[in-house]
């Protein structure tokens, strides 16, 4: 992973907002969202997740062998379920008539409330490679290697919409099975020589939906074993290819529910990594960089704080991302802070908006590779 001893260096989560105009082929649309990352000031950067249709879950539909697609039970999608939901029942009502708790506007790729239903049937077994080195040799022909990132998914994610298994005898043998699938995919990654970003978003937004029944303790159980799957499914990939990101959902709620930091930093950092990518410039976790005066950062590994965010329109100013950043600098030093978002801002964020924010990364990040006296 590209490292910096002259300045802070900046990147974002991934998924960037459609084109006004989807008429152009993928690669000429490619070509334009690095032209404008690479505008906005951003050092490591990506293909917007254009490749992958805009959505880092659907992506994966039909890319592994062994499901099979049927009608879902009465149960509620699990997106719209929760303590938060119950809480703030009222509002969430209100957000759903009025389409706002994510951006929708004019963009091709919606976010997704429900999705398909798959039961594990037969083997598991990856069978996306055409695909997959499509994404890859997209983004290689228009990003360095050594600037470049692409985004995959972590198999607890990609278990929420695939828990039902009538095949493997335990569900641990089922996790597993899908963690040996998705190897196929980060493997060739790897080989590609790029870094790899593992969303893993559902992994600390399922506290309020399972987690609050279970206990902390056994939540927190259910997690590691979750975590250990993904480290198998690693093993291969060597550490400073990988970056991981978490986040608590990305939609326009209270999040009054959400896992705080300080009950998961541990189980964040048993992850493979070099680093780490995590919400903290939103109202609900911004507090929460004060985790970092008694967690130690791991020697080697990197944090990936968020010091703009998509949950508001508000485009922060340059001064307090600036503010941000030294406050993680400070903790964990300098030379083991790169400077992201919070999530992805396509489909939560208004692309002028987004764009905006993505500048003003930038700039903070300036204001603070300045004030840490690196120029």
């Amino acid at each position: 992973m590209r490292r910096s001893d002259k300045k802070i260096l900046t990147t974002h989560v991934g998924s960037l907002p459609d084109p006004a105009d989807m008429s152009p082929p993928l690669e000429a649309r490619v070509a334009e969202v690095v032209r404008r990352q690479r505008e906005a000031g951003l050092d490591l950067i990506n293909e917007g997740e254009y490749t992958k249709g805009g959505d880092w879950l659907s992506y994966m539909d039909g890319r592994i062998a062994g499901y099979t697609e049927r009608e879902a039970a009465a149960a509620r999608p699990m997106l719209t379920r929760g303590k938060d939901r119950e809480e703030f029942a009222e509002f969430y009502r209100y957000a759903t008539e009025h389409g706002t708790l994510f951006f929708t506007g004019s963009q091709t790729v919606q976010m997704r409330t429900k999705r398909p239903h798959y039961v594990c049937t037969g083997p598991l077994a990856y069978r996306a490679q055409a695909e997959l080195m499509r994404e890859i040799d997209q983004l290689k022909a228009h990003v360095p290697t050594e600037d470049a990132f692409l985004t995959t998914t972590a198999p607890a994610s990609l278990e929420v919409y695939r828990s039902h298994n009538e095949f493997y005898k335990t569900d641990e043998d089922y996790l597993y099975g899908l963690a040996d699938a998705m190897k196929v995919e980060y493997e060739t990654i790897a080989k590609a020589g790029l870094v790899m970003q593992v969303d893993d978003a559902w992994l600390p937004a399922l506290w309020d939906r399972i987690g609050m029944q279970m206990g902390m303790e056994k939540y927190r159980k259910w997690c590691m074993t979750r975590v250990e799957a993904l480290n198998h499914a690693l093993a291969n990939v060597p550490e400073e290819q990988i970056r991981y990101h978490l986040c608590w959902g990305s939609w326009h709620g209270p999040h009054a529910y959400d896992l705080e930091m300080k009950d998961f930093v541990d189980i964040m950092l048993r992850v493979k990594a070099q680093a780490y990518s995590f919400e903290a410039a939103n109202a609900r976790h911004e507090h929460e960089y004060a985790v970092w005066e008694s967690v130690q950062l791991p020697a080697g590994k990197i944090v990936m704080p968020g010091v703009i965010t998509h949950s508001t329109d508000v485009v922060e100013h340059p001064e307090l991302v600036s503010q941000r950043i030294q406050r993680f600098a400070k903790l964990v030093g300098k030379e083991r802070v790169i400077a992201s978002a919070d999530c992805g801002f396509g489909g939560r964020s208004h692309p002028q908006i987004a764009w905006a924010k993505l500048k003003a990364l930038s700039e903070g990040a300036a204001l603070a590779s300045k004030a840490l006296k690196y120029t």
